[in-house]
């Protein structure tokens, strides 16, 4: 019997919301605008300010206890900025993701990344930097992609919602403007399901 469509998304806070009054974050809002014949479980599996070297570590584990071997299984990877705050290096944040990827491509599991979003407490550069970086290795592996810096970059409203919060991290028209980002860069056709027009 097919179990369905299971999508886990793992990453950082971002991933969980944190920030949105109203509880949705950009995952939320995204699916909120997924029309899908079925119901669609959905995992939201965050770890507040994780590098992608921890992300590595743990998605498999906790991914495969979410996922069914009947399902049809997918991994959202939303990715921040907190490689930065670690130090890691360029090449160790591309080996950490292509990690990421090729071991969920073994397992047959299709992938769609979610870039860094600009963060004004970051050198704006070095995120520019680290998600080409990012793009780079999604993009070898014909991965969808969603660059976020950016097209936030300079986004007025952006800024002014992490200002408003706790200058970190958005509230409901940032995260609105995330989901607004994933669901015009191939969310639908990577699902293989219908736009709504969002």
């Amino acid at each position: 019997m097919d179990e369905g469509l299971r999508v886990c998304v793992i990453g950082d806070e971002l991933v969980a919301g944190l920030g949105d009054a109203r509880g949705l974050g950009w995952v939320g809002r995204v699916m909120a605008r997924t029309r899908t014949e079925d119901p669609v479980f959905v995992a939201q599996l965050a770890v507040p300010r994780e590098s992608t070297t921890s992300l590595a570590a743990r998605w498999e584990t906790e991914a495969n206890r979410r996922f069914g071997a009947r399902s049809d299984n997918r991994l959202v990877v939303g990715l921040g900025s907190a490689d930065l705050d670690e130090g890691l290096s360029l090449a160790r944040s591309r080996l950490n993701l292509a990690n990421i990827l090729d071991g969920a491509a073994a397992a047959r599991v299709s992938c769609f990344v979610v870039g860094p979003p600009p963060r004004p407490d970051v050198d704006d550069v070095a995120l520019a930097q680290l998600s080409a970086a990012f793009a780079d290795v999604c993009q070898r592996r014909h991965i969808p992609y969603v660059e976020t810096h950016d097209p936030l970059r300079t986004h007025e409203q952006w800024h002014a919602d992490v200002a408003a919060g706790d200058g970190a991290h958005p509230g409901q028209a940032g995260y609105g403007l995330l989901a607004w980002l994933v669901l015009h860069n191939g969310w639908h056709a990577w699902l293989g399901v219908p736009s709504d027009g969002a």
